[in-house]
């Protein structure tokens, strides 16, 4: 190598600064202008999911299932991808209504994580979330009692299948009970399941609707995979509607809540009550009101023994005396109802009377006497047992009721807590050919 063709000792330090440099120069430019490109190539994406669609929210219709077995479904839904988009958490829920329809809201949204999940913690949370998200969402009814039996005056169309199949004539336990209203007030005050994020749908993994390829599948929940609607009507912009004011009664779980005994209910029957012996709800409701707490259960007051009291303050369930006129018994009222605006007593005679709630369908076919009062609504009615005691208008008779026989147990190995729905039980229905017409599920 001749004398020319040597490198001089500094030319390695200046190649070493250019080949150190460059890159160090293209990094710190990417760093500094990045953001900006990144900006500027989403800001169009961004922008048309903030911007509300012209077209309508998407229909809500009943599930429909293709025909496959387990395994089958399973695969299939094995290779339906989770959605690479993000997944957001939902804004926390605080429920803002007055305390009867946060009570009638709460025993709504139990029973539908009961029902649907079973008394397993972690589903009720995903199924709580699920209803709450249908609430903010323009595409479902505005209540959380709305949603929850959205479509139960049908055989078929229910949306929650608890609601039309049957599953309401089993009597959860008590500590079921207590344990899904528990998370549903917490979900009612804000707390958040962040796992299923704005999902709106949801099955098991185990059965495969003809919906599922055409929404994002977006979580799993044990055997459960949740699901949300492609596009903006599943963006967080979505899910903001306004929430209606008044919880409506569902006298389908008046046996569960003393917040859902009223109207028509199943709990008290129908008939109206022409105020007699017991002033009128309003003048009623603007007398003092008497204190009546935990500490007087067992004893008795105005001639009755009070065996429970409702969880929302407004409910007594009492012992009648023996003996007596039972025309007497709506001036039950003027003790339990006076100074509240909403008040319910149910009573029964000595060695019928329950102990705990919910209620049994036996323990309301014992009932002997109801009276109910709404200033808000205008309602008051008072009503006997006519097998136990004939009254002289059918309109005062409660309606009668025969106990319901509980549905056999599940053989499967896998079924939930006795008194509740299977657990897996996410959404139902009948079965039809893949390549078939489609058919409403029951």
């Amino acid at each position: 190598m001749s004398r020319s063709e040597r490198a001089h000792p500094f030319a390695w330090i200046i190649w070493a600064l250019i080949l150190l440099g460059v890159p160090m120069g293209v990094a710190a430019w990417d760093t500094r202008a990045g953001p900006s490109r990144n900006r500027t190539a989403f800001a169009p994406v961004a922008a048309a999911l903030a911007r509300k669609p012209r077209t309508p929210p998407p229909p809500v219709e009943p599930v429909e299932i293709y025909s496959l077995d387990r395994d089958q479904a399973r695969a299939v839904n094995a290779a339906i991808p989770f959605s690479r988009l993000p997944n957001p958490a939902a804004r926390p829920f605080v429920f803002s209504g007055s305390e009867t329809d946060l009570a009638r809201a709460t025993d709504c949204l139990a029973a539908a994580v009961l029902y649907e999940a079973g008394d397993d913690a972690k589903g009720e949370e995903a199924v709580a979330q699920v209803v709450l998200n249908r609430v903010r969402h323009p595409a479902f009814p505005k209540t959380v009692c709305g949603v929850v039996f959205q479509g139960q005056e049908r055989r078929t169309g229910c949306q929650f299948t608890f609601t039309c199949d049957g599953a309401l004539a089993r009597t959860p336990s008590t500590g079921a009970w207590d344990r899904a209203r528990d998370i549903a007030k917490g979900a009612l005050a804000g707390k958040v399941d962040r796992v299923v994020g704005l999902a709106t749908h949801y099955h098991t993994d185990w059965v495969v609707p003809y919906w599922s390829g055409s929404l994002d599948k977006i979580a799993a929940v044990d055997t459960h995979l949740f699901f949300r609607w492609r596009g903006w009507w599943g963006t967080p912009p979505a899910f903001r509607l306004a929430r209606a004011n008044g919880e409506p009664l569902i006298g389908r779980i008046a046996r569960l809540s003393a917040a859902h005994q009223g109207a028509g209910d199943d709990a008290i029957g129908e008939g109206a009550y022409a105020p007699g012996a017991t002033p009128a709800a309003a003048a009623l409701a603007a007398r003092p009101k008497q204190a009546i707490g935990e500490d007087m259960l067992g004893r008795t007051v105005a001639g009755v023994k009070i065996a429970v009291l409702g969880p929302d303050g407004k409910s007594f369930l009492v012992e009648l005396p023996d003996g007596g006129s039972s025309d007497r018994w709506p001036a039950l009222a003027q003790t339990f109802c006076a100074g509240r605006p909403t008040c319910r007593i149910m009573a029964w005679r000595k060695g019928t009377t329950p102990t705990k709630l919910p209620l049994s369908d036996t323990e309301l076919s014992r009932m002997s006497f109801a009276y109910i009062h709404d200033t808000a609504s205008g309602l008051q009615r008072a009503l006997w047992n006519c097998d136990q005691t004939p009254r002289p208008a059918k309109a005062q008779c409660m309606r009668d009721r025969t106990p319901a026989a509980a549905p056999a147990p599940s053989a499967t190995p896998d079924a939930a807590l006795s008194g509740v729905r299977r657990k897996e039980r996410f959404e139902t229905v009948r079965i039809t050919p893949p390549d078939a017409p489609r058919a409403r599920a029951p």
